[in-house]
């Protein structure tokens, strides 16, 4: 696929093109419901929408899965991207494990869709959280053990020699694997959602920046050339959201993270390298994060930047940390850089609810967006149909908005992540 249209990754240049959807031109006075985001929120959303009937009209900035969507690491696990002690907190015992119960309803959502649909999309099985140290060895155990009873969730413990049949590494002292997790091509599920809406009747415009929302009986959304007024309106920017909703936009922080691609290392080294095609992420607060491409790349993420600039020599910061994993791989070059922002909320808890009774998000997904997101969507479907109990849920989760306004937060941030990078080194 011709990668102009999308930042370069190897996501852009492998994925099977999407024909462009029109600019919206005028008013449509029509539609049923408008959504703001063409990625994996406001398409689960807008497929479910029009699958039960619904005149759903989606309104894209840039392309389809341009943001998150399209850039992520591709890792989809269950849960959410705060610890389920973090909801317990919020919410209780109970409200948790609701709330857990239906993020595991995320993921049998996500492989249904990829199944119903025919999505090309690599999904593979297994994820692997992985300790350096051993207080983390000691943290993942004993999570174990409150999964299984809490939870009712398996998951097993590898101790190093296991791991090391499977992860062609030293680094780590074991692992918590979890065979219901898995990982996919972010683009390819984009369009492969895309194709299903489309597919039902739903109305996407690309390169239509939302300007505007204007509140009222019959929300309206505004674009530079036009506008979409519609019985409901749903807000999934996520990070990219600017100016349609204050309010939204200062409870999430926009956070860069980078991926490198490998060049092709052949079929034979990459099997010996994760021989079970798994995912894998270490439990650091500045996190790695891997896995293997169709063609045999290694995919490798990290190194968060909390400022609108990728971090100086970024390359060479990511050669250094796959050298840190993998020693083995020095010879391979790094073929494909690129980065993107996930949207962090202060309590790390998804943020999803209401701004009116005709007015919906979903946001604050930190990093765990690939399965939650698709959750998220159904929920305000259901919400839009009438059904809106599981949604209250998560509007009950409490949400402050991040100290210091535009001008400090960021800096307060750099000086939190600073802290925590600093346990993980000495801890």
């Amino acid at each position: 696929m011709s990668e102009a249209a999308y930042p370069p990754s190897w996501y852009a240049a492998s994925a099977m093109p999407l024909p462009q959807q029109p600019a919206l031109e005028g008013a449509l006075e029509d539609a049923d419901v408008c959504i703001l985001g063409a990625g994996y929120t406001g398409l689960s959303a807008a497929l479910d929408l029009a699958e039960a009937g619904y005149r759903v009209v989606v309104l894209e900035a840039q392309r389809i899965g341009w943001g998150a969507s399209g850039r992520n690491g591709g890792q989809a696990i269950v849960g959410y991207g705060c610890e389920q002690s973090r909801l317990e907190g919020l919410l209780g015992q109970e409200a948790a494990r609701v709330l857990f119960d239906l993020s595991r309803e995320g993921m049998d959502l996500l492989r249904a869709r990829i199944a119903r649909h025919g999505i090309p999309c690599d999904w593979r099985d297994g994820h692997a959280h992985v300790p350096i140290k051993p207080r983390q060895a000691h943290e993942l155990r004993a999570g174990i053990v409150e999964m299984a009873q809490k939870y009712d969730y398996p998951l097993q413990w590898w101790d190093r020699r296991r791991l090391r049949d499977e992860l062609e590494s030293d680094r780590y002292l074991g692992a918590v694997y979890d065979p219901a997790s898995g990982h996919l091509h972010p683009l390819e599920y984009a369009f492969g959602l895309a194709r299903a809406a489309l597919g039902a009747g739903v109305r996407i415009f690309e390169r239509s920046p939302v300007v505007e929302l204007v509140r009222g009986n019959r929300p309206r959304l505004r674009t530079p050339h036009g506008h979409v007024a519609a019985d409901f309106a749903v807000i999934a920017g996520n990070a990219w959201l600017r100016g349609v909703a204050p309010e939204l936009e200062s409870r999430v922080m926009p956070v860069g993270t980078y991926i490198a691609a490998t060049a092709p290392m052949g079929e034979d080294r990459a099997r010996a390298l994760i021989a079970n095609d798994m995912a894998v992420a270490d439990v650091n607060w500045a996190l790695d994060y891997f896995r293997l491409s169709r063609d045999h790349r290694l995919l490798f993420g990290g190194r968060a930047s909390y400022s609108s600039y990728p971090p100086p020599n970024l390359r060479g910061v990511m050669r250094r940390r796959i050298r840190a994993v993998f020693p083995q791989l020095d010879d391979l070059p790094i073929e494909y850089l690129w980065g993107g922002y996930v949207d962090i909320s202060l309590n790390r808890a998804p943020h999803w609810g209401r701004l009116a009774p005709n007015v919906y998000f979903a946001q604050g997904f930190c990093g765990h967006g690939v399965a939650s997101t698709g959750l998220a969507g159904r929920l305000i479907a259901e919400a839009i149909g009438g059904q809106s109990q599981r949604l209250d849920l998560f509007a009950k989760i409490p949400h402050a908005p991040f100290p210091g306004g535009r001008a400090l937060r960021t800096p307060l941030l750099v000086l939190a992540m600073a802290w925590y990078r600093m346990r993980d080194a000495l801890w």
